[in-house]
């Protein structure tokens, strides 16, 4: 509250008040005897007391006005204190602020002085510290500059010595290496002789007893043919006239059936004397063709090292690059064991010719591996997928058996149809269509091994790996042939998957709790009705393949790189493009297109011989390369690993290659029960001794694997990153 406020509010508003209150009080009281005399006679003259009343009502009127006026004077004259008081107080403020304006400009003024003068000094000071650095490296560098001078000059004295040095001790070794060389050439000659007895000398005991046992059984046969044929003509003196003789034949148990039981378990032990007998009509094994020479490489290690670190390099034939390795693309072994050194020189002629053509870049990721497919075509693939798995159908009891291939288009594991794409234009250099029958050979438990021209092949059936754990399995038969099968799961989760007629798999896709489906398996092809052979290596449409990348980077044995990222190798695209969408069997009869993926090699989980249990103290091996799928299905539900079962080349085709596939299907299910990786994500398949990885036919434990693979990218259509 301003001085002038206060002064209104504590004299002038009082007084006022009091004078404002009394004047009408005052008035009454005075004027009430005139009143009262008016109205008593108006005729009468005043008395004095009313005279007196009268002037005293003056007089007070006057004080009264006196009264107000000195109020007003003082009224105004507390107003003029104030506003002159108020007035005063404005002074003083504008003045203060007026000082301390004066003040803070002196201030900054002096502030900015102080900066400018700090900021002269520093640039000095900058001049100076610069001026003595550029002196400083002037020095240093003329210092450099003598002591390089002086270390080259050393060095080259040094080098000087240790050339001479080098040469020295290199004379010395190689003096010492070809005296060892010579005595290890010696040791290993007396020691291959001594072999070379002891193997004849066992063979020839083998085969004296080999020939001792077949002399005894067609002693035996002859006897008991003997005797059937007494037999017989004593049963037809005895029969009448009318009746005709009924032909009897001996029941001769070969020595094939003596030795081989019907599960199998022959499988990867040599038979006795070292030779197999020929295959029988009865088995639809046909008889083997003629030997094909054995490969015999050339190159020496240090040369298949320097292929195996870079084989774009070459167009020869990659090899491990160990002793007797064998070829590293599968495709190569298969023409390695028809064609021998001669299909290696053919291979080696064509990848030159492709070599010539124009470079494919190599893809970056799965979607730039798959060749191009239309948007339309993308986009109409959800609705074909749902449209399948909503189709009416006809509900069956019972789970369905599938048709056997009746024909084929595999002919001696030879290269039928070569086809090199360049700028559209499709050469095929051979041209061999040939279409051949495929036999069933046996079915072993829910495996069937099949004849196809001299080559075996198992086709194995996964629904019982599929259904385990499951709480509903139901069937229902769809047009042209199909098979629906519904797989439903606790909470609710479920497999739905659409065979042909025979069991191959046109798509198969996982719906989750939330109603979220995952395409795992999508080939459209299959739905067609265009004529084809039932059993399919399209890989004989491809040329050789050139691998263009390090062999650590396209195979890892989990025994030799422990340490390896599993994950970050199994999310690698493949290592050539990917020409269509293939099925799930067109991979797994196809080393051309299985080629194109990269491969885990579980070495450490090692298998006894005959046997396809894995080890619980092996099973934690497999825990790093379990983790990295697992990360991968983390990422992409929908992906599909190949697991490969492998054996080595003792014992008969037909047991290894139910064996492999045993094996294959035993790492399948440890993976699942121990490590959680869903069975829909997992295809199996044997291949038993087609595919060595070292050449020999002896026993040879990295021969008895499992091959891991990451399929994807072949079996389904892959989400553009864009």
């Amino acid at each position: 509250m301003t001085f002038r406020s206060k002064l209104f509010a504590t004299v002038a508003f009082p007084v006022l008040s009091a004078s404002l209150i009394a004047t009408p009080a005052l008035a009454d009281a005075l004027m009430k005897p005139f009143e009262v005399a008016q109205d008593s006679g108006e005729q009468a003259q005043p008395s004095e007391e009313e005279l007196l009343q009268q002037r005293q009502a003056e007089e007070q009127r006057a004080a009264e006005e006196e009264a107000q006026r000195q109020a007003e004077e003082q009224q105004r004259a507390a107003e003029e204190e104030a506003q002159r008081a108020a007035e005063e107080q404005q002074k003083a403020a504008e003045q203060e602020a007026q000082r301390q304006a004066e003040e803070q400009q002196k201030a900054a003024e002096e502030e900015a002085q102080r900066q400018a003068e700090e900021q002269q000094r520093a640039a000095e000071e900058e001049a100076q510290r610069a001026a003595e650095e550029q002196q400083k490296a002037a020095d240093e560098e003329a210092q450099r500059a003598a002591a390089e001078q002086q270390k080259a000059a050393d060095e080259e004295a040094q080098r000087q010595a240790e050339e001479q040095q080098k040469a020295a001790d290199e004379e010395a070794q190689r003096a010492a290496a070809e005296q060892q060389k010579a005595a290890d050439e010696e040791a290993q000659r007396q020691a291959e002789e001594q072999q070379k007895a002891a193997d004849e000398e066992a063979q020839r005991a083998a085969a004296e007893q080999q020939k001792a046992a077949d002399e005894e059984a067609q002693r035996q046969a002859e006897e008991q043919r003997k005797a059937a044929e007494e037999q017989q003509q004593q049963t037809e003196q005895q029969q009448p006239a009318e009746e005709q003789p009924v032909e009897q034949q001996p029941a001769i148990v070969t020595d094939e059936q003596q030795q081989q039981p019907a599960d199998g378990s022959t499988a990867e032990q040599p038979a006795e004397g070292g030779t197999e007998q020929p295959a029988t009509a009865e088995t639809g094994e046909t008889p083997a063709g003629e030997p094909v020479p054995e490969v015999v490489d050339t190159l020496s290690p240090e040369e298949k090292q320097a292929i195996a670190e870079d084989p774009g390099k070459t167009d020869e034939t990659v090899v491990l690059p160990v002793e007797n390795g064998a070829a590293v693309l599968d495709s190569d072994k298969d023409a390695d064991n028809t064609g021998g050194r001669m299909s290696r020189e053919e291979r080696r002629k064509q990848r030159e010719e492709l070599r010539a053509q124009e470079e494919v870049p190599l893809p970056v990721s799965d979607d730039s591996a798959q060749a191009e497919i239309p948007q339309e075509v993308r986009e109409a693939v959800p609705q074909k997928i749902e449209a399948a798995i909503k189709e009416e159908g006809q509900r069956v009891d019972a789970a369905p058996v599938f048709a056997v291939p009746e024909t084929t288009n595999i002919v001696n594991n030879t290269v039928i149809n070569n086809t090199v794409i360049n700028n559209n234009t499709v050469n095929n250099n051979t041209v061999n269509n040939n279409v051949t029958q495929v036999n069933v050979v046996e079915t072993i438990d829910n495996r069937t091994v099949l004849s196809v021209g001299n080559q075996l092949i198992v086709r194995g059936d996964d629904r019982p790996r599929l259904r385990r754990d499951s709480e509903e399995v139901y069937y229902d038969e769809l047009a042209r042939g199909r098979t629906r099968e519904t797989i439903v799961r606790p909470g609710g989760v479920q497999i739905i998957t659409i065979y042909n007629r025979y069991g191959d798999v046109i798509q198969r896709s996982r719906i989750g709790r939330d109603g979220r489906e995952y395409i795992l398996v999508y080939a459209p092809e299959l739905e067609d009705d265009a004529p084809r052979p039932d059993l399919v290596d399209v890989g004989y449409e491809l040329p050789p393949m050139r691998l263009r990348i390090p062999l650590r980077d396209y195979i890892v044995d989990t025994s030799s790189d422990p340490d390896r990222d599993y994950y970050e190798f199994l999310s690698e695209p493949p290592v050539e493009r990917v020409e269509r969408v293939y099925t799930i069997n067109e991979v797994k009869q196809s080393a051309r297109l299985r080629d194109k993926v990269r491969r885990i090699d579980l070495d450490t989980v090692t298998f006894a011989t005959g046997s396809a249990e894995v080890p619980m103290s092996q099973a934690r091996t497999l825990r790093k390369v379990a983790e990295a799928m697992s990360k991968i299905l983390d990422k992409d539900p929908g992906e599909t690993f190949l697991i490969e079962g492998h054996t080595d080349a003792v014992g008969s085709d037909k047991s290894n290659l139910v064996l492999s596939d045993r094996r294959a299907d035993s790492v399948a299910s440890l993976l699942t029960e121990v490590y959680g990786i869903p069975p829909e994500n997992l295809q199996t398949q044997g291949y038993g001794e087609r595919f060595l990885k070292v050449r020999t036919q002896s026993a040879e434990q990295q021969n008895r694997r499992v091959t891991i693979r990451r399929v994807t990218t072949l079996v389904r259509p892959v989400a553009s990153a864009n």
